[in-house]
């Protein structure tokens, strides 16, 4: 048997592992679909309920912050049980969360819809989960690559849903378009029986040492590479969900007609796709940690100059298709780095706290674009606090070193007979 087929041993589908990458590719479009498109139903959502920006701040904060935390706890499930329970959870979370928006009759209850529950339903059919599954259905050579394609699939659900619920809002109005798209949800359980057989099993623990969950986290925080990575991605997530959350009502703001938002969003959907793509084959041939410094380096000078010059359509279409290009092309590099330290038998666990970090930074920059909006009535200071965190993540990556754990491997729990 060739590598890649040694690497399916115990874990492939009957469906083959190419049809179950496709699968999760699909369900990572539709699963960040509508939450990067969340923007879009902030302000006729406010002026119906009558409710503030802070008020959504709040809400989508929430949503990332249940985003990050349960994305560990749904990661050890996929690990222990398998990806396809884990994925019908997803779909049924999302979905109740999306119509309970719909209907939230008040702030509290928009919080629990669009915030508690929709984070929980992402956390359970985002990339963690999809990408721990591919990574067990190829060898370790085509995991960046494979890592590229499901992140590109997640920027296509950017790229897909931005204009699709601008239509549909304009055409049914927005509390409809958020239940059609509840609707929609629901095919994530169905892909997810592709992904069929995807917890871990002897025949797939890489040259390691069986460990408990409590050892496998303990190692990762006596590594100081898996520190700094999980410190950078906190960036990551303040910058990301800033602008999703945020921009449209930004560019309102500024007189900026609202097709425009929809086009930025959309652009950078688009070339996500390219950049996510570009860099899994990047991340297989140069230096993992010295691409993601370049990469949030990038993405500080592309918001100075944004800021710096006088906004027109033209310098939202420019700005949206370089930041499309550095998007989310960190996921890649971030989840093989994890894999190169740790193996692939607590990916999904140890992906998942890597990623929580990136939530926390989600949280406070949707959270802090309401508030500081509240009280400042611009967007400027969270826009420059996320160029300063760019320098810090730039910096923090450069000593991480790209190869297996160094730090003491924890001993493993007696193995039930």
């Amino acid at each position: 048997m060739g590598a890649q087929s040694r690497s399916l041993g115990g874990t492939a589908s009957s469906a083959g592992p190419w049809i179950a990458i496709a699968a999760g590719c699909l369900i990572a479009l539709l699963t960040f679909g509508p939450r990067s498109a969340i923007g879009f139903f902030q302000l006729p959502m406010l002026t119906d309920r009558e409710w503030s920006r802070e008020d959504f701040a709040l809400a989508i904060a929430v949503q990332n912050l249940f985003w990050g935390a349960g994305q560990p706890l749904f990661g050890a499930i996929a690990d222990r049980w398998g990806t396809a329970r884990v994925l019908l959870l997803s779909g049924l979370l999302y979905a109740s969360g999306l119509a309970l928006t719909a209907v939230a009759p008040s702030p509290f209850f928009l919080t629990i819809g669009a915030g508690v529950l929709v984070g929980l339903g992402v956390a359970a059919g985002s990339f963690g989960i999809v990408l721990a599954a591919f990574a067990r259905r190829v060898s370790p050579e085509q995991r960046s690559f494979v890592f590229g394609l499901g992140t590109a699939a997640g920027s296509a659900g950017m790229f897909v849903f931005a204009p699709l619920s601008q239509a549909l809002i304009s055409r049914f109005g927005w509390s409809d378009a958020l239940l059609i798209l509840s609707a929609t949800m629901l095919l994530v359980p169905l892909l997810g029986l592709a992904l069929r057989g995807g917890k871990v099993s002897r025949a797939n623990v890489e040259a390691g040492i069986e460990q408990t969950v409590g050892g496998a986290v303990r190692q990762a925080f006596a590594t100081r590479s898996f520190v700094l990575l999980t410190s950078g991605f906190f960036v990551c997530g303040f910058q990301v969900a800033f602008i999703t959350a945020h921009f449209p009502a930004y560019l309102a703001d500024l007189g900026i007609a609202p097709r425009y938002a929809v086009i930025a969003l959309a652009l950078i959907g688009f070339f996500n796709i390219i950049g996510s793509l570009a860099s899994g084959l990047i991340g297989q041939r140069w230096s993992k940690p010295y691409f993601l410094a370049l990469i949030y380096l990038g993405r500080s000078i592309t918001v100075t100059v944004f800021l710096l010059t006088p906004v027109s359509p033209a310098t939202v279409i420019a700005f949206s298709v370089v930041m499309g290009l550095l998007w989310l092309s960190t996921v890649p590099p971030t989840n093989a780095l994890v894999a190169i330290m740790f193996g692939t038998k607590h990916l999904g666990l140890l992906g998942g706290v890597v990623f929580f970090s990136h939530q926390i930074g989600s949280f406070l920059g949707v959270w802090l674009g309401g508030y500081l909006y509240a009280h400042f009535g611009s967007y400027d200071p969270v826009w420059w606090l996320g160029v300063a965190l760019g320098l810090f993540a730039a910096i923090v990556h450069l000593p991480i070193r790209e190869a297996p754990s160094s730090a003491p491997a924890m001993p493993a729990a007696a193995q039930p007979a």
